[in-house]
Order: structure tokens, then C-alpha cells, then sequence
């Protein structure tokens, strides 16, 4: 509780104000835009993998863009995201939409690693980072670390 103390007595200090409906005490978890919080770490809220998961497959550039669009929402958590997601963000380019097998797998795997997706661990500023970085002609990658957990994935398709 001293730290609950301490925050409001610093938001008197400086005359900000809380809304409390949008305040939460007391709670082991605490959803905060579209992921869940705890003291584990950052997770996917299963409502925005559900959502995912039952996206039917796109039969159109625009089907193509709204499921990139939610699933992207997510990449932070899922490694090579921007390698993975390239056949689709292609076919958003193209002006003749044809849904090959290399989307269908894409847009599978991205699917999938959604279900599997880590926690990613809170950051700890007192502690060493860790940035492990990968490129090669597809893409560049990396993965921001703290004491072997992951904090963020960063992802990148390239050409």
C-alpha cells in the first residue's frame, strides 16, 4: 500500500486528477489495451486472439489489411512478425489480389504463433538490457531482453 499512497500523494502534489471508473486497486491482473498485465509480465488478452483465430480467410485486399491490421496489434509479442507476415503485407500492394499457398501459410503461422504467444516480461530499469539481432537478405529481427526473458520482439521484412 506505500506505493499506492505514494502515487496519489504525488498526483495531489501536482493537482492531477484520476478517473476512477478507469482505476483498478487491488487486482492481481489489469487488461490495459487490448493486453492483460500482471506481475508476470505483458500477455495477449485471449478476447484479441479469439479474434484472430476466427478471422476467415481474406478474399481481398481489404480482408488481407484487416487482418493485418488486428493481428499486427500483437507483433511485438511474435518473433519474426514482419518475415512471417510479408506474403500478406504484399498482397496488400499488388492490384491483382490472388491468395496463394505462400499467404495461406503466412497467414496461418501468424495465426498460430498468436495461441503460443509469450508473456513478455515488465522491464526492469535497475537491470541490464540484453538486444539480440538477426538480418538476413528476407528481413531484420531482434528481441529486447532482460535476465534471458523477452521484453519486445522487433521485426522487419525487407525488399
Amino acid at each position: 500500500m506505500n506505493k499506492l499512497e505514494e502515487v496519489l500523494q504525488l498526483l495531489d502534489k501536482h493537482k492531477l486528477v484520476v478517473n476512477q471508473k478507469k482505476c483498478s486497486f487491488g487486482k492481481r491482473t489489469v487488461e490495459y489495451l487490448g493486453h492483460l498485465i500482471n506481475k508476470e509480465g505483458v500477455a495477449v488478452d485471449p478476447s484479441k486472439v479469439n479474434s484472430v483465430l476466427q478471422w476467415p480467410t481474406p478474399k481481398n485486399v481489404k480482408g488481407v489489411r484487416g487482418f493485418l491490421g488486428l493481428a499486427g496489434y500483437c507483433r511485438k509479442f511474435i518473433r519474426d512478425y514482419g518475415k512471417i507476415a510479408k506474403p500478406l503485407t504484399e498482397l496488400t500492394k499488388k492490384d491483382n489480389f490472388k491468395w496463394g499457398v505462400e499467404a495461406q501459410q503466412a497467414f496461418e503461422e501468424l495465426k498460430k504463433k498468436l495461441t503460443t504467444a509469450p508473456v513478455l516480461s515488465l522491464p526492469n530499469f535497475d537491470k541490464d538490457f540484453l538486444i539480440e539481432c538477426d538480418a538476413s537478405g528476407g528481413g531484420i529481427g531482434a528481441i529486447l531482453m532482460q535476465d534471458k526473458r523477452p521484453i519486445a520482439y522487433y521485426s522487419k521484412a525487407l525488399g
